[in-house]
């Protein structure tokens, strides 16, 4: 049976070092509320419970609205309940109204990194400064102790693709079904391969004596993309779906979201493609 967490009350005067600073320490979720409030006492008991499951790893405060007006001012709280997570001083997440147990639990667990993600982590930061070995290792002991962890999956597929074990790497991808770091990895093999099959051909040149054609434009895209010229790869392959999209089954736009997956949604080059693709279908 979970243990209500201890909660700690905060006001106005010691908001800034109960809340702000110790959660420069661990999160600290706040729970605004006020002793009229029905549903403040639904989510009350819900909350504490919740806590408690995440023991010192996230602390539980609460503040009462109505006796402390100047921090509830300061965040803007115009309905109760009202709850917001604290990290390293700032708000890092929020949710309003008597949320269902799962949902606050959902809520907490965003905020934690859990033990799979800490040695996840730990392993990247060994491949990033060349301990591939160790690296290899740690993802190996993870998925141990968590056969689907996307993290080690990936980060598994993407050191053994570099030392050429391409079999393993492969049935790793699969059970990482569509991460979209798999993803982009598979994508690598398809470019690795099509290089390779195309490393004697006049590619770029067949792009230039025939601009109208397709094919050419999209096969020297796909090199392009092979040799990491992404923007010039974009260019082409968005210039053979302007020719002829329904080419070789979509080819091009598929190669163009294959290049999107790669380069991450975050990407700047990816946003101002999408646009431009968004204006070549529609």
């Amino acid at each position: 049976m979970t243990v209500p967490s201890p909660v700690l009350e905060v006001t106005d005067d010691t908001f800034a070092e109960a809340v702000l600073e110790e959660s420069k320490n661990r999160p600290v979720v706040v729970d605004f509320w006020a002793d009229w409030c029905g549903p403040c006492r639904v989510l009350s008991p819900i909350i504490e419970a919740v806590a408690g499951e995440f023991g010192e790893d996230v602390l539980l405060a609460k503040l009462d609205t109505d006796r402390n007006p100047r921090t509830s001012a300061a965040y803007g709280i115009q309905a109760i309940p009202s709850v917001k997570a604290f990290v390293d001083g700032e708000v890092a997440n929020e949710f309003a109204g008597a949320l269902p147990e799962e949902h606050v639990r959902a809520f907490f667990a965003q905020l934690v990194t859990s033990p799979a993600e800490m040695a996840a982590a730990e392993a990247e930061g060994m491949a990033a400064s060349g301990d591939l070995a160790g690296a290899e290792a740690r993802y190996r002991e993870l998925l141990e102790e968590e056969a689907d962890n996307a993290d080690a999956l990936t980060g598994l597929a993407a050191i053994l693709l570099e030392r050429g074990d391409r079999e393993e790497a492969e049935e790793l991808l699969e059970s990482a079904g569509n991460d979209r770091r798999a993803k982009a990895l598979r994508h690598h093999i398809f470019l690795a391969d099509f290089a390779e099959r195309h490393e004697a051909a006049e590619l770029e040149q067949e792009a230039r004596l025939d601009p109208s054609d397709p094919r050419a434009r999209y096969r020297w895209g796909v090199m392009l993309a092979a040799f990491g010229r992404y923007e010039e790869a974009l260019d082409e392959l968005l210039e053979s779906v302007r020719i002829d999209r329904r080419f070789a089954d979509d080819a091009a736009r598929k190669a163009v979201l294959a290049v999107f997956d790669i380069l991450g949604l975050e990407s700047t080059l990816v946003r101002e493609y999408q646009r431009r693709l968004t204006q070549l279908l529609f």
